[in-house]
């Protein structure tokens, strides 16, 4: 950056008109000033200032560098420190997507504690119910709750389990069934990012069973599902986040109970870097640490 330096010195150089200020301020020698500003000159093959023994000014072709250069030092100066911060660990900036209902109803508080700790740190967040290209949508982190990943480019990081079960609405002929043979696909309510059909594998501990669900309704948003099964719609295969309300309530009961789908993973997923970035690092510890007081709005 020695190009960047003697631009640094002959624009201070050209707002203070005194070496010896100049020098004091970057705590240089006004020797060293004097030398910085010839190798300019002599580089540029003009004269930048006038020197006399009573002050220094800009000549015309002077005036007409500072000018020019001053927008692209103070760009540089800007760009270099962006680049520093987003190495600290309490400042910078991060782009981080997250599930809508997650992104609504737990995310806010663990950014407000976390803004608390690090004021200096700033977000940008983007809410979607299905999986983003990380890469290509310029993410620097994304919360997702799904099944395990077998993303190959990304970095996965599982944070805790979250299991799902079989909803549907008391008094309709699915809050009876004694098997998943019971069902047909026109009666499951599939989630899909892609609003299109998926498929249930359930287990009874001993044997499995898999069913095409999605036929006569799927959606990409979990709450669209709840309410689907609430009013008799057919079945939904859900997280205990979408539900537990309409379960307290009795707008849906557990069916099925010896039948179980895998598992999903609370999972952070991040562009492949070698190390993490150290805001990225500390966010991320910060929110393992948090989300345990929210274990129960997961379940």
């Amino acid at each position: 950056m020695n190009d960047y330096k003697a631009l640094k010195i002959f624009l201070l150089a050209a707002e203070k008109r005194n070496f010896a200020q100049v020098a004091r301020e970057l705590d240089m020698t006004p020797a060293a000033v004097t030398r910085a500003i010839a190798a300019l000159e002599e580089d540029l093959g003009v004269q930048l200032f006038v020197r006399t023994t009573r002050q220094v000014s800009l000549t015309t072709d002077g005036a007409v560098f500072a000018a020019q250069t001053q927008p692209a030092v103070e760009a540089l100066e800007t760009a270099r420190k962006d680049i520093r911060n987003a190495h600290k660990a309490d400042q910078g900036r991060l782009r981080l997507s997250a599930p809508t209902w997650f992104g609504k109803s737990v995310l806010p508080p663990i950014l407000s504690g976390f803004r608390q700790l690090y004021p200096k740190m700033s977000f940008e967040i983007s809410l979607s119910d299905g999986l983003v290209d990380i890469v290509d949508g310029d993410y620097d982190l994304a919360i997702r709750i799904s099944s395990q990943p077998t993303d190959k480019f990304t970095i996965w990081r599982k944070i805790r389990v979250v299991p799902r079960i079989l909803v549907a609405a008391p008094g309709s002929r699915f809050a009876e069934m004694q098997h998943p043979a019971e069902l047909t696909p026109d009666d499951c309510l599939a989630y899909s990012g892609e609003s299109r059909g998926e498929i249930w594998v359930l287990s009874d501990g001993g044997s499995s069973m898999t069913i095409s669900a999605g036929r006569a309704f799927s959606a990409n948003n979990g709450e669209v599902l709840a309410d689907m099964a609430a009013d008799g719609a057919g079945v939904a295969m859900l997280p205990g986040f979408h539900i537990s309300e309409h379960l307290k309530t009795g707008r849906l009961v557990h069916v099925l109970r010896g039948w179980a789908p895998p598992d999903l993973w609370l999972t952070l997923y991040y562009p492949p870097y070698q190390t993490l970035p150290p805001r990225i690092a500390s966010f991320s510890k910060f929110f393992e640490e948090q989300i345990a007081s929210h274990m129960a709005m997961l379940d």
